[in-house]
């Protein structure tokens, strides 16, 4: 395995690229990653400048910002990010760094203005990042549009917002009209954030989403969730018994019925959409398999839904049943450190105490993801041995793991491709 060199006299990164380009080519196939990509300070700011600052990030959902003015902020690395309703509807994204000289525009992480204004020197933009005052002080030839807010690509589909930091973001379109498809039944644009938790886990961000993409450590680790969850990934995983085959059709001839879509749809291996049933008598995640809230949502008439699975790479998960839907986003810290916000929605008019207790609503996903933080912290603790050496995941049980270790491989090697070749073309 080789080693990151310490330094590089043109750009710090440089060699760690090379090291990183290596370490991707000669690993071995079905196998964990090497030590650096899980712990190394180095390699850390390659995966945000190569995977965080170039891929399509989950960010929130439509309903945060339901009208002109709400706006919501995110921390990504050393960055923060608008995401602001403007006029007509249109959701606007920018770097939250002033043109003067660089405050921070927006410190909460929510709220509602009629301008953004800079609380240092009070510069006022436009929502949709137009400055609009400078004061007199900067001179008579100061010119107002050379200074508008630095944009970030955002687009929505299905009530989800997604960003990207790149200059050229790969296309998105295919995956959003699938969302809007799919979450048509649950009109997103009228749920609600009904509980929000934020964990910070001592773990690097690739664990916590390996740890995701498998259910091999649920039988020990998640009695809540296997209340109502099966541990089959869906119909087509290849550990998925006669039985629960059988089952799934039975249940999707019911959606189809209700005209609920259920079908697994694939984008590469980036995103993941599928309903699964949840298993015989339960209808939603709670410990008794019964309503978390008496409204549902959308335009469901049945709670017996299933789950909506679906997965955006790097760092989304998510299930929606008929009556509430969980969502989760992964924000990196650190090469040890890893956000991992989780939310729960319901439908807009649910009155809580009265439709929904949150307690009983957010039950089963707080234990899971406390469990889930021991695991990923432990298994930090072990990568970080001297010991560790990559370790082969299980074709069968791990089958989803190797999908995201071999997405992450290939997107950090096209990036640091494209990246040497724009080097290239520059040095000319």
């Amino acid at each position: 395995m080789p080693a990151l060199p310490s330094h590089h006299l043109d750009d710090p990164l440089a060699s760690v690229r090379e090291a990183t380009s290596t370490m991707l080519e000669q690993r071995a196939y079905g196998y964990s990653l090497p030590q650096p990509f899980y712990n190394d300070a180095r390699l850390f700011a390659l995966d945000m400048q190569e995977i965080y600052a170039k891929e399509w990030l989950f960010a929130g959902h439509t309903c945060e910002i339901p009208s002109k003015g709400n706006y919501m902020t995110l921390q990504i690395g050393d960055g923060s990010v608008i995401i602001v309703r403007g006029d007509k509807g249109t959701i606007h994204a920018f770097h939250n760094t002033c043109r003067h000289r660089g405050s921070r525009l927006c410190t909460a992480e929510r709220g509602k203005v009629a301008k953004l204004v800079c609380p240092y020197h009070q510069w006022t933009y436009d929502l949709d990042g137009r400055l609009l005052f400078a004061g007199t002080e900067m001179g008579p030839d100061f010119d107002l549009s050379d200074h508008g807010l630095a944009p970030v690509a955002v687009r929505s589909g299905g009530g989800y917002i997604f960003i990207n930091l790149g200059d050229n973001p790969a296309p998105i379109d295919d995956f959003l009209v699938s969302l809007e498809h799919y979450y048509e039944p649950y009109d997103m644009e009228n749920v609600k954030v009904a509980a929000e938790s934020n964990i910070i886990e001592q773990g690097n961000w690739k664990l916590v989403m390996e740890n995701n993409r498998e259910c091999y450590h649920c039988d020990a680790s998640h009695p809540e969730l296997l209340k109502t969850l099966s541990e089959f990934d869906d119909a087509e995983d290849p550990r998925a018994t006669p039985q629960y085959k059988t089952f799934c059709r039975r249940k999707q001839a019911d959606w189809d019925s209700e005209h609920i879509p259920w079908q697994q749809a694939r984008f590469g291996r980036r995103n993941r959409l599928a309903r699964t049933p949840l298993l015989e008598g339960a209808v939603s995640m709670t410990l008794d398999g019964k309503l978390a809230c008496q409204k549902l949502m959308g335009r469901m008439t049945s709670a017996d839904m299933g789950t909506l699975r679906m997965l955006h790479l790097p760092n989304s998960w998510n299930h929606f049943c008929g009556d509430h839907g969980v969502s989760f986003r992964v924000l990196p810290i650190s090469a040890q450190e890893t956000l991992v916000t989780t939310k729960w929605l319901v439908h807009k008019d649910a009155v809580e105490g009265v439709d929904y207790d949150v307690e009983r609503l957010r039950y089963v996903w707080d234990a899971t993801n406390a469990q889930d933080r021991q695991l990923v912290e432990e298994n930090q603790r072990g990568v970080n041995s001297m010991a560790y050496r990559p370790g082969p995941y299980s074709p069968t049980y791990e089958f989803a793991v190797i999908d995201f270790v071999e997405w992450y491989s290939e997107r950090m090697q096209d990036n640091l491709n494209q990246n040497a070749s724009h080097l290239h073309l520059a040095q000319g």
